[in-house]
């Protein structure tokens, strides 16, 4: 793959996503500045690597975020407060992050003389439709602030759109799979963290359809969008998901894998209880495979059997 790009810069890096994506920025060749709180450490990262910085920022402080993305290319944004749950820790907090820092964000990008920002949104936004294949016309209707600002944040973006500052958005199904900084919050990670450690699936609801995509077809969508022509991406966005799956179904899933890839364990139970959470979406990723030519590679099947084997290999050891 060749890029007409050498620089990136990378909000939020060293988080889940960034943690798969940053290794294989680097052995693609790029210049990577990792700009994140650190509120995880970072010891996941490659950071004896030459082509490789690190900066601890916050993205809310734009006189650091000013001097940290000059003579960068890309602008990769990742960094948000990620979840319902986290963000009802500390509203305002996770407002002053996902909503309040976005704009002064890309205003600071843009003079920069940034040449293209690509923001990481979520299929979240969605919220719960009955449609059985929500395309990226479909109406936001989010049930969360974390939904709405996702959301929100898109059209602020394209405002600041021009020939030099080229600008998409990619709203990305529940993702899933090992990665080195590792989340077990997100939907086939847990059941399959449930499975292994406790060899009991608990199921919230289970009728709720869910969009899923593995972490590695979440790093190729950065690089097929770090890599596409300007005029196939300015101001458009893409939904990117594989399977849609009820949870129930992904419970069922999750037990097979985790009974195939450790059978001398005794059978799994799979414990199903209420929830107030709706969510539920099935979303229609025919865009980014017409106009991108982009096709996810990985099932949740592999995404289980990969966590499987990362558990069986000590990688996962709390």
């Amino acid at each position: 793959m060749i890029s007409k790009f050498k620089s990136i810069f990378v909000t939020g890096g060293a988080g889940y996503c960034g943690s798969l994506l940053v290794p294989k920025l680097l052995e693609l060749g790029y210049k990577v500045t990792v700009y994140d709180t650190l509120f995880f450490g970072s010891a996941h990262l490659p950071l004896g690597h030459k082509n490789l910085k690190l900066i601890q920022g916050d993205i809310r402080n734009v006189k650091l975020l000013s001097e940290s993305v000059a003579n960068h290319e890309v602008f990769l944004n990742l960094a948000c407060i990620s979840n319902d749950s986290s963000f009802e820790l500390d509203e305002s907090f996770s407002t002053s992050i996902n909503m309040d820092a976005f704009e002064p964000m890309v205003i600071t990008a843009k003079k920069a003389g940034v040449k293209r920002f690509v923001y990481a949104s979520s299929s979240s936004v969605y919220g719960v439709s009955s449609e059985k294949n929500v395309t990226e016309d479909h109406p936001l209707v989010p049930l969360t602030l974390y939904n709405k600002y996702k959301g929100m944040c898109e059209p602020i973006l394209n405002a600041y759109a021009s020939d030099k500052f080229i600008v998409t958005t990619f709203r990305p199904a529940t993702v899933c799979g090992y990665a080195p900084r590792l989340r077990l919050d997100l939907s086939v990670n847990i059941l399959t963290n449930h499975a292994i450690t406790n060899n009991e699936i608990k199921v919230f609801g289970g009728e709720q359809l869910r969009p899923n995509l593995d972490i590695r077809d979440y790093v190729s969508t950065c690089l097929t969008l770090i890599n596409a022509a300007d005029k196939q991406i300015n101001k458009d966005v893409f939904n990117v998901g594989y399977q849609n799956m009820k949870i129930k179904d992904l419970a069922d899933l999750v037990k097979k894998i985790v009974s195939e890839q450790f059978p001398d364990r005794d059978e799994i139970k799979i414990k199903t209880t209420p929830t107030d959470d709706l969510r539920s979406y099935h979303i229609n990723s025919d865009k980014i495979k017409q106009k991108l030519n982009f096709f996810p590679k990985y099932s949740i099947e592999d995404a289980v059997r990969g966590l499987c084997i990362a558990f069986k290999a000590g990688k996962i050891r709390d």
